[in-house]
């Protein structure tokens, strides 16, 4: 049985003379009025106050129990409690309810149960624990807490209360002097601003970042605005997010992913390096590259480092590459946008109008031109074609529209000189440019939003691919405006249908819901397509100012060419034996496609026709002047574009 001594209700005058005779057998304990500055002697503690005083001796040890309104002092730490029991041995303490640790600085540790080593000054608490700086507050069931670190662990659900800000989780840390806290397992911060999941959370209550170590979701903006992570930082207080892994932005129907990123929601401006991928859902727009900038507010996009646009249309999928993309809204102007015809120009024709057709040969001749009857498609209609007049009607090419592309030809390292941002990577800085013309920018600083209900424009410069599984094309520089599906393509542009390939100073695509639709080329138009085996080296080609072609799906049906248009066709009896070279002049050209080639041309208005059989013509020298045919250069597959 444990020998008990116990010191009941001492007045005030006794206390202290009776306390100081327990000390003689308790030399660990020291009675005091007030705390002294802690020394090096960490382990002693100092009894200030104690209504009833208990001693216990058993076989593993002695301690002291003391009641009724407790304080103790280690140092400058104070401890209150409504009981406690002093391990004097051990150097361990047990205090009971009203549990209170008050520190320098206004620290304060609160629980229901402490059970404390004073030599280490570590102290286990549980049951409603509370930790406090005076400004932030930190609640859980049991803390670990180190007074002399101000480190307090939790390991059973707890919650840090910063200003507005509230963070839970399974498991914590936080440490009270550098304000840092890290939360492990189902973690939740929620703020007026933004939500935050995490699987594993850092946190500084003084500077308002959070650190993340494991897969991360932030949502601001009533759920218009996610970031995901799995490593990286945000800054609450400033709204910059710095991500370092795998990372994620998902913005009002923008989306952008990449290896690293860099976001400031204040300025709108952000940058995405590796893998980068960004979706414009309104768009149906994706487009893949290694560095990706982007201006949220202004609604402007840089894509380089082997950047790719891909465009869904339904049924077909076109792929765009290019040195640099840049994507922006944009501007209203009425009246001023280029916009495809719908429609194949009507011809009407007149008494006095005669066409001629491509599949019944003209009577051969080497002095003028021929005359015959038409085929299949329109018999016992007698041709003669010299005196051929017409009249064309047609819809205008350029009607009105409230939205223009703005000029936007400049270099990507005028945009990073001009906006003050860092300057590019040298192997991309240093990278030759193919115009010899400068174009500078001086971009305005992004602190208003752009026009939300503009279509956006994607603009590709330098030597751009296209595929799809029905065309392909290159070009120097390509602009996609999703509001009209007009794919406009510059400089040197090829384009390839099936067996046909077209030529001119710049072709106009458009797109429909499901494939293209239409084709124009406005000036120096040519098409060829080949016409036998390849090693027969014989092709079909028709040259014009203007080519207009209409697609069905995703085959050319039909296509007109005017004004001088000139043609050097193959023509062919119905068993698909060679009758001989056509050699055309006419006003007007009408093609008809089947099995993916030309396969009858009708001449309309100031035709000029002669037919020279196989044998005598000079099939080497049969090319008219624009002639080129560049089927080496033609994309294979969309996997070229990534390469």
């Amino acid at each position: 049985m444990p020998q008990k001594t116990t010191f009941l209700s001492f007045s005030s005058q006794l206390r202290p003379l009776l306390l100081a005779v327990v000390l003689l057998y308790l030399p660990s304990v020291v009675l005091a009025q007030a705390p002294k500055a802690d020394t090096a002697d960490k382990i002693k503690v100092i009894l200030a106050q104690a209504g009833k005083m208990e001693f216990f001796k058993t076989d593993s040890g002695s301690y002291i129990k003391y009641v009724t309104d407790v304080i103790i002092y280690q140092g400058t730490d104070t401890l209150y409690c409504d009981s406690l029991y002093n391990f004097t041995e051990k150097k361990k303490l047990e205090a009971f309810g009203n549990v209170r640790i008050a520190q320098q600085g206004g620290t304060e540790a609160t629980c229901d149960y402490l059970r404390y080593q004073s030599e280490l000054k570590l102290a286990y608490m549980t049951g409603n624990v509370g930790l406090t700086d005076g400004k932030n507050n930190l609640w859980c069931e049991e803390l670990d807490y180190n007074l002399s670190t101000k480190v307090g662990t939790y390991n059973r659900n707890g919650t840090l209360q910063s200003d507005s800000t509230i963070v839970s989780s399974e498991r914590g840390t936080y440490d009270v002097r550098s304000h840092e806290a890290r939360f492990i397992g189902n973690v939740t911060v929620a703020d007026p601003r933004y939500k935050i999941t995490s699987k594993d959370l850092g946190y500084n209550t003084e500077t308002k970042v959070e650190t993340f170590f494991a897969h991360s979701v932030v949502t601001s903006d009533s759920g218009r605005s996610v970031l995901t992570t799995s490593r990286g930082t945000y800054d609450s207080k400033n709204v910059v997010a710095h991500f370092t892994g795998r990372s994620s932005i998902w913005n009002e129907g923008q989306y952008i992913e990449a290896d690293s990123m860099q976001y400031d929601k204040l300025s709108g401006y952000g940058y995405a390096i590796g893998q980068v991928v960004s979706i414009d859902t309104e768009q149906h727009a994706t487009i893949y590259c290694g560095r990706a900038d982007f201006f949220r507010r202004k609604r402007v996009l840089w894509a380089i480092i082997k950047p790719v646009v891909e465009i869904a249309t339904g049924k077909d999928t076109f792929y765009m590459r290019a040195d640099t993309f840049y994507s922006a809204p944009m501007v209203k102007v009425p009246g001023r946008a280029f916009k495809m015809p719908v429609d194949l120009p009507e011809v009407s024709t007149t008494d006095s109008a005669r066409v001629a057709d491509s599949t019944i040969a003209p009577k051969t001749s080497t002095a003028k031109p021929a005359e015959g009857s038409k085929g299949k498609r329109g018999r016992n209609k007698k041709v003669v074609a010299d005196s051929a007049t017409l009249e064309i009607v047609a819809k205008p090419a350029v009607p009105d529209s409230m939205w223009i592309v703005p000029d936007i030809k400049y270099r990507l390292a005028d945009f990073y000189r001009d906006t003050g941002r860092k300057a590019l990577p040298a192997t991309i800085a240093n990278t030759p440019s193919k115009k010899k013309k400068k174009h500078r920018i001086t971009p305005a600083v992004d602190t208003t939003d752009g026009d939300t209900t503009a279509p956006v424009f994607f603009t590709g410069y330098h030597h751009v691919l296209i595929f799809s599984d029905s065309l392909q094309a290159r070009c120097d520089s390509v602009t996609f405006t999703r509001c009209d599906s007009v794919v406009r393509m510059i400089n040197e542009p090829v384009a390839w249908s099936r067996g046909s390939q077209i030529t001119g100073d710049t072709i106009y695509m458009q797109l429909d819901s499901s494939s293209v639709r239409s084709m124009y080329v406005p000036d120096n138009s040519f098409i060829v397509s080949r016409s036998g085996p390849e090693q027969a080296d014989l092709f079909d080609q028709v040259q014009g100012k203007t080519l207009t072609a209409f697609f069905k799906d995703n085959n050319i049906r039909k296509m007109i060419v005017q004004p001088d248009a000139q043609s050097i066709y193959f023509t062919k009896d119905d068993n698909g034996a060679y009758m001989g070279l056509s050699q055309a002049n006419a006003e007007v050209m009408r093609i008809f496609f089947g099995e993916e080639k030309i396969s009858r041309i009708k001449y309309i208005k100031n035709v000029q026709n002669v037919m020279t059989p196989m044998e005598q013509a000079d099939l080497p020298n049969a090319r008219l002047s624009r002639f080129k045919w560049l089927y080496n250069e033609r994309p294979q597959s969309k996997e070229e574009l990534f390469r």
